[in-house]
């Protein structure tokens, strides 16, 4: 039996490599005859550096940076000799990760450290940046990245705007003279990890900031902040992408990423898929596991089972979802792939247990889907 190990990362528990690992351990006491391919995998949130990493055999660098909360931080990033191309991801200098629970704020966080990273990257010589979105812990719509990387965000008084997205409701000159040059010759391409709009009630703030510090008031505040921003960018540009599918993707870096850097937006998990030849995986696979920290509705929009699931459909491979939880909407996945899901928890349980026993729950679950999958076979 060839299984397909390929989940992404369980947010504040584990990184997608130690899942994948996790989930091979469970099977191997069921299975100890079965071929295991570890495949982690990354739709443009935290860990898909990691994966893109491993598939391209690009160097590990790192680099000092702000992160979130204007904090020094060190990030990492990769870079590809050969090919002069960069990879960048978000999550590394302005994830959520990388803060405390308490020190979320959707209000003041900031995309300053992406833009130092996308800096160190064009010193190194990049001509293609590869640029991942996700797992962040701002809504700032990508005005720390531009201040990061020479713009000018200035307010009525001429003075430049403090971090975060609340400020952009102050924002009366968008300058961008100052964009280092060096931009106009890189070729960006941005992996997203949704397709929702810059504004409104699919919007980066309207979904998203909640779980990044804002309360019901703050959501309606940044959504009024981005669109005063996206309406001084236009005037400028002379040209709208609000309501570009995937604008609104980490806080709104999916908009500035089309707006000002001239990206292309793909699915992130298409992209990784393509980079690490999940196609020849498929090819000999009998069954394809993934998983992450929840299926719902949302995770229709782009995220890791369902893009995994939709490629294995087409070579005739079930998948099975392994998840944190199970949320609203999760029985859509049906009509998208996925054979089967399983939320992780035992029982009654908190949110703090379940992070630390994710690791143990994750075999569990794949141990007791071995076992029916052994029964099955010698019937």
């Amino acid at each position: 039996m060839n299984i397909v190990i390929a989940p992404d990362s369980f947010k504040d528990a584990l990184s997608a490599r130690d899942a994948a690992a996790a989930i091979a351990a469970g099977l191997r006491q069921e299975l100890p005859d079965a071929t295991l391919h570890q495949c982690p995998m990354g739709d443009g949130g935290e860990g898909t550096l990691d994966a893109l990493l491993a598939a391209t055999d690009a160097e590990r660098r790192t680099a000092t940076v702000q992160d979130a909360l204007g904090r020094e931080a060190t990030a990492a990033w990769g870079w590809h000799e050969a090919s002069r191309t960069a990879f960048v991801e978000l999550a590394e200098a302005s994830g959520l990760q990388q803060l405390e629970r308490g020190e979320r704020t959707a209000l003041h966080s900031t995309t300053f450290g992406v833009g130092q990273l996308i800096l160190a990257a064009l010193d190194a010589g990049a001509r293609s940046l590869v640029l991942t979105l996700g797992g962040s812990a701002t809504n700032d719509a990508g005005a720390g990245m531009l201040a990061a990387l020479g713009a000018r965000l200035l307010d009525r008084e001429g003075q430049p705007l403090p971090p975060g997205g609340a400020a952009l409701a102050d924002l009366e000159t968008l300058d961008l003279d100052g964009l280092d040059p060096r931009l106009a010759e890189l070729e960006v391409q941005t992996a997203v990890d949704v397709d929702n709009p810059l504004l409104g009630p699919r919007g980066a703030s309207a979904i998203f900031a909640p779980q990044k510090g804002a309360t019901e008031a703050d959501v309606a505040r940044l959504d009024r902040a981005l669109a005063h921003f996206a309406d001084l960018a236009a005037n400028v540009l002379d040209v709208d992408f609000r309501e570009l599918p995937g604008a609104g993707a980490a806080g709104g870096m999916g908009f500035a990423a089309r707006a000002f850097l001239g990206a292309t937006l793909r699915p992130g998990i298409e992209l990784v898929m393509e980079q690490v030849e999940f196609d020849t995986l498929l090819a000999d696979a009998d069954w394809v596991i993934t998983g992450e920290g929840q299926l719902d509705g949302q995770s229709l929009s782009g995220k890791t089972p369902i893009g995994i699931a939709r490629r294995a459909e087409r070579f005739g491979v079930p998948t099975v979802a392994l998840v944190g939880r199970l949320g609203d909407q999760w029985q859509d996945a049906f009509e998208h792939g996925i054979t089967a899901a399983f939320a992780l928890a035992d029982g009654p349980i908190t949110l703090d247990e379940a992070l630390a026993r994710c690791g143990e729950l994750l075999s569990d679950r794949a141990r007791t889907l071995a076992r029916l999958w052994r029964v099955g076979a010698n019937r």
